[in-house]
């Protein structure tokens, strides 16, 4: 399985595409007018106490204010350590109105919605995460086998053992991690331990609502968590960006300098990998499969709807297997699409229905495979009597047709509009209803093109009708700026 990491800046965003087996499974877009705050550490001021929510809201110098859970306020002691042992406490214990509070974005802001935050505070380099909260010390849940996690334990107490560690803070050893030395874990650990030293004095030395801590550029976090083993290519469309990534490469991980390399072609980076036209793709509501069936996704407020369907696929056995090897390749697709469009929340997956609950086993673990590729963390039910998947991604962005679409103006996110059928007959009700209540012998009606065209041709004999009903004439005006839906019926002179 290999994988490649395509790199575009420009002045107005940076986009990173990463590539497995000639396939887009994951796009990152940061516009630098408005990136995410995701692992930002602020010094906020609470705003507002809510006990009938256990949270607050927290002022952080962003547009929105920010969101935090009781459930994600740990208290310190004495000895500046995260205390947890006396369990939740009500959030009016916790916090105050007027209060300053060092909180870190979890979520970003999306939609309606602010930040959300916690105080749960964490550093991450190339290998380690750094607690300095906490004396934690553990390993990514995705770093399979029980030998090497104890041989990452072992190299992580040998390097703390070396750098005379203090106890001040804990550690979580990152899935990049798999492979490592101590010697490459002391690197970490003293970069984090001069960084929390900086952040830990801009805290002390602020006594207003600021930013304490940024993190890097989307091309410097991607090369710190993305590059791996199975990472065979870093392309970078920009000088700058390159010289950043290459002096991160030679410091952190020179193993994987040979990489990397600039792309100075004629054509656009993304334009030569197919990039572009993916990205279109991923923002439309029906995905083919190669079956000839398809997925028909809808991403609503509340959750995410995957439907299913055989489309024109038939089959070259009976009825049964087509539903299984449609189900199968569905199965596969969705993970992916995930993936792409970065979806999260609650998901509800609609396979076609299966009576043999073999079949349905072979659907849920082929679903299992294919999530367990994905770095969000996920969860996800049996298949249900209707042939329903009930599932959780974790959010911590703007999915990708929140970052680069917005809401129709027309439809006002419905999906549809008012037929220009639907349009005149309101127009005849808008009419009756200005007859009975003006002396006027002329009313003119303004809408848009195609409903003019229609109220002239196929509903000509009702008009015919109602002008006769009325004892008025009724003039009619095309207003190229209105949409379908929009009309107005007023005086004529």
């Amino acid at each position: 399985m290999s994988e490649e990491i395509l790199i575009n800046v420009t002045a107005m965003e940076t986009r990173v595409a990463l590539i497995e087996n000639g396939q887009l499974q994951e796009i990152f877009i940061e516009r630098h007018s408005h990136r995410g705050h995701v692992g930002d550490i602020f010094y906020g001021k609470v705003i507002r106490v809510m006990p009938g929510m256990e949270a607050a809201f927290v002022d952080i110098g962003l547009e929105k204010a920010a969101f935090i859970h009781a459930s994600d306020i740990a208290e310190i002691d004495a000895d500046g350590f995260e205390t947890r042992d006396e369990g939740p406490k009500p959030i009016q214990q916790l916090l105050r109105e007027g209060q300053f509070i060092v909180v870190q974005v979890a979520k970003d802001a999306i939609g309606t919605k602010g930040a959300r935050l916690t105080t749960n505070l964490t550093l991450p380099s190339r290998n380690l995460v750094y607690l300095p909260r906490s004396k934690h010390l553990g390993i990514s849940q995705r770093i399979a086998g029980d030998a090497e996690r104890q041989r990452l334990l072992d190299q992580i107490g040998h390097c703390l053992e070396q750098e005379s560690w203090d106890g001040h803070g804990g550690f979580i050893v990152r899935t990049a991690a798999e492979g490592a030395c101590a010697e490459e874990f002391c690197e970490d650990v003293r970069y984090l331990r001069r960084l929390w030293r900086k952040v830990k004095q801009r805290i002390e030395r602020t006594n207003k609502i600021s930013t304490v801590y940024g993190e890097a550029p989307l091309y410097m976090r991607i090369t710190r968590d993305l590059i791996t083993t199975r990472v065979e290519r870093i392309r970078v469309d920009n000088e700058q960006s390159l010289g950043e990534i290459q002096q991160f490469i030679e410091d952190f991980i020179p193993e994987s300098a040979s990489k990397l390399e600039a792309y100075t072609g004629a054509r656009p980076l993304f334009d030569l990998f197919g990039i572009e036209g993916e990205i279109n793709k991923a923002l439309g509501r029906q995905v083919m499969l190669k079956s000839g069936g398809d997925l028909i996704i809808d991403q609503t407020e509340a959750m995410t709807t995957i439907d299913v369907n055989t489309g024109g696929y038939l089959g070259s056995k009976n009825h049964a297997e087509t539903i299984l090897k449609t189900n199968l390749e569905a199965a596969t697709s969705i993970a992916r699409q995930l993936r792409v469009r970065n979806l999260g929340g609650i998901i509800i997956l609609d396979f076609i229905d299966m009576l043999d609950e073999e079949h349905q086993r072979q659907v849920h673990r082929a679903l299992e495979k294919a999530l367990g590729k994905d770095p969000a963390r996920t969860s996800i039910t049996g298949i249900s009597e209707l042939g329903l998947v009930e599932m959780t991604r974790k959010r911590t962005r703007a999915s990708l047709g929140q970052i680069l679409n917005s809401p129709c103006p027309i439809c006002e996110g419905r999906g549809t509009q008012k037929s220009a059928e639907t349009v005149c007959y309101e127009i005849f009700r808008e009419i009756l209803r200005v007859a009975l209540t003006v002396d006027h012998d002329v009313l003119r009606v303004m809408a848009s093109g195609i409903v003019v065209d229609r109220l002239l041709d196929e509903e000509s004999d009702t008009l015919a009708q109602l002008q006769e009903l009325v004892a008025k004439t009724v003039k009619f005006e095309v207003e190229p700026m209105y949409t379908q839906e929009q009309f107005d019926v007023v005086l004529s002179g």
